[in-house]
């Protein structure tokens, strides 16, 4: 988060024409005829995740620069990530779906070396199923069921989990954060899965920060292996992820990715996105996580105390974040009659002078995300959206 300016005593008018003049003239988007958008929302794929500092960006330009032996180069990017993360091993996945893809597939011809070319057909593999829980189920399913995995649902009870492993369970995939709240303590999970030997993989692409998942369900828990996406919280390049764990899921993924022909193949991670996310992991360690947060905060403390005295309009604190990340958001609820429904407002934000994105809540809310923003930004969204409530 930058350091509010003295830009706060414009008026609205002023800052939407000083946003236009020079925040976000990225030429391409004009050149396209695409209007640039503040994103108050999240870390989402379809807003372009989130900001990669200049750290990343001077990473990836000098890779660019010069050919390399790609798989030495991700051998030893993902040996440096896990020292960084203190982890055994680690490997740059193309996003956090794609890690998933690599780490399922893997743990299904464990204890054998993965043949990339035995996925989805499952040629000589027996163990098949990964078991998820009912309240976890999601559309990141999908990456589990490309390898030709088939998915095992068991309720939200540590009874049904151990019932539902078999012979032919291959793993546990558990989904960490906000759709992991209805189901069992992991930690009780865990002991379970090793009762029985089954292999545990945590997708926790939103949970950075806090920037100890990087080593909290691989190191503290026990996990076999857990998957970040590069572009949200890492503030990596949006196509790269991490997959942190054993060296022998590690492995696996490196057997099974391009430029080995089979189901990796897709999956490719050029040397642009390996120089990029180390040095994005490099960033975020280096910072000063506290401050981060407590920057995150003070913007939702400014949200609420801008918004407030508009009739029929009420803004507070929620927390934790929409992905269960330990910082705050401004939820804006309308009572009932507002002369504007929510999604009125929403279009609204959109379709002015600056495109402004938020987070659309059930039944009659929206939510402002800090973590995305710039303290210009942070302040443009409070005054365009006080002038299309009080319009």
């Amino acid at each position: 988060m930058q350091q509010p300016s003295a830009m706060g005593r414009l008026t609205p008018n002023e800052w939407i024409r000083h946003f236009r003049e020079g925040v976000l003239r990225v030429g391409i988007y004009e050149d396209l005829g695409i209007k640039p958008i503040i994103n108050a929302s999240a870390t989402l794929t379809k807003l372009g995740g989130s900001r990669m500092p200049g750290e990343v960006l001077a990473a990836m330009n000098a890779a660019a620069g010069s050919f390399v032996d790609l798989p030495l180069f991700q051998t030893r990017v993902g040996d440096r990530i896990a020292e960084l993360t203190r982890n055994d091993a680690a490997f740059v996945s193309s996003g956090a779906a794609g890690g998933i893809v690599l780490a399922v597939a893997t743990l299904m011809a464990a204890p054998n070396e993965p043949d990339p070319m035995a996925y989805p057909m499952l040629k000589g593999i027996t163990k098949n199923e990964a078991i998820v829980f009912t309240s976890q189920r999601n559309g990141y399913d999908f990456a589990i069921l490309q390898t030709g995995a088939s998915l095992v649902e068991c309720d939200d009870t540590l009874e049904s989990f151990e019932a539902a492993i078999t012979g032919r369970t291959a793993c546990l995939v558990w989904f960490a954060g906000a759709l992991a709240a209805k189901s069992p303590p992991i930690e009780d999970v865990i002991a379970i899965a090793r009762k029985h030997r089954v292999p545990v993989l945590v997708d926790a692409a939103a949970q950075i920060p806090p920037v100890s998942s990087f080593w909290h369900y691989t190191k503290a828990l026990g996990c076999e292996g857990v998957v970040f996406s590069g572009g949200k919280g890492i503030r990596g390049p949006q196509s790269a992820g991490l997959v942190l764990g054993t060296r022998e899921l590690i492995a696996g993924c490196r057997r099974l990715s391009a430029p080995t022909q089979g189901i990796g193949r897709p999956l490719k991670v050029g040397k642009e996105e390996l120089a990029g996310m180390l040095a994005a992991v490099r960033y975020t360690l280096d910072q000063d996580e506290d401050a981060v947060l407590q920057g995150y905060e003070s913007v939702v403390q400014n949200w609420i105390g801008g918004l407030a005295g508009i009739a029929g309009v009420t803004t507070e604190r929620g927390f934790p974040s929409e992905a269960g990340q330990p910082h705050a958001r401004a939820i804006v609820r309308l009572d009932a009659g507002f002369r504007k429904t929510r999604d009125q407002v929403v279009d609204e934000l959109k379709t002015g002078d600056v495109w402004i994105e938020v987070a659309a809540l059930e039944p009659n809310a929206i939510a402002l995300n800090p973590q995305t923003l710039t303290s210009e930004e942070a302040d443009v969204v409070a005054a365009r959206l006080r002038q299309v409530l009080t319009s």
